[in-house]
């Protein structure tokens, strides 16, 4: 059998053989770890969205439920003893609430200026600490006043229920309300600020 012969033999034995497809040893890990790493940055700015679009509910829900309270409670004026500013845990109530109201709202301002402009009013870092402790200094505030003066509604409602103690009541409940939506965004501006880098 020639030389030609042979090789010839060679080259139909290849022809038979199934086809493997070629496979790029060099390139196969860095593919492996694009796309491990795609799918790592979809989730993350998914869930950077989600809680950017959390903050932007909360804010302003804890903004409303706190400005309720303050004009419930600074109306509550039915003369005699039924003026809200004869009791010291409802004066404590609309401090709070006033509080509340400025920081929420400051904060919504905030943000709105944000979206419109796409620029922070300070470093990003630092803007996520503010949050951070200010929701939730704002809320355990919030959640004191609420739970210091539900006594004193109670025991007034057992000697009479009016609109005095029904506002009273009101004013109370929007001030819970208002520490749930700030407690909820304690939580994402912690989430923010865990997953900003050290450095």
């Amino acid at each position: 059998m020639s030389n030609d012969d042979g090789v010839k033999s060679e080259k139909q034995q290849e022809s038979n053989a199934p086809a493997t497809p070629a496979v790029d040893v060099e390139s196969q890990p860095v593919g492996a770890v694009t796309g491990s790493s795609v799918g790592g940055i979809l989730r993350r700015w998914r869930m950077e969205d989600l809680m950017r679009k959390g903050s932007l509910i909360l804010r302003p829900l804890a903004l409303f439920f706190s400005l309720l309270s303050f004009i419930i409670m600074a109306s509550n004026k039915h003369g005699d003893w039924k003026d809200f500013d004869k009791y010291e845990e409802y004066r404590y109530v609309l401090a709070i609430a006033i509080l509340s109201t400025l920081y929420t709202g400051g904060q919504s301002l905030k943000q709105v200026h944000q979206l419109s402009t796409g620029k922070e009013l300070i470093t990003q870092r630092n803007s996520a600490l503010i949050d951070f402790f200010g929701d939730q200094i704002m809320a355990y505030l919030l959640v004191s006043s609420a739970s210091s003066a539900v006594p004193l509604t109670n025991r007034m409602r057992e000697g009479s229920d009016n609109i005095f103690t029904d506002s009273s009541a009101t004013a109370i409940t929007m001030s819970f309300f208002a520490f749930l939506a700030l407690a909820l965004s304690a939580l994402i501006s912690g989430y923010k600020l865990s997953a900003q880098s050290i450095i």
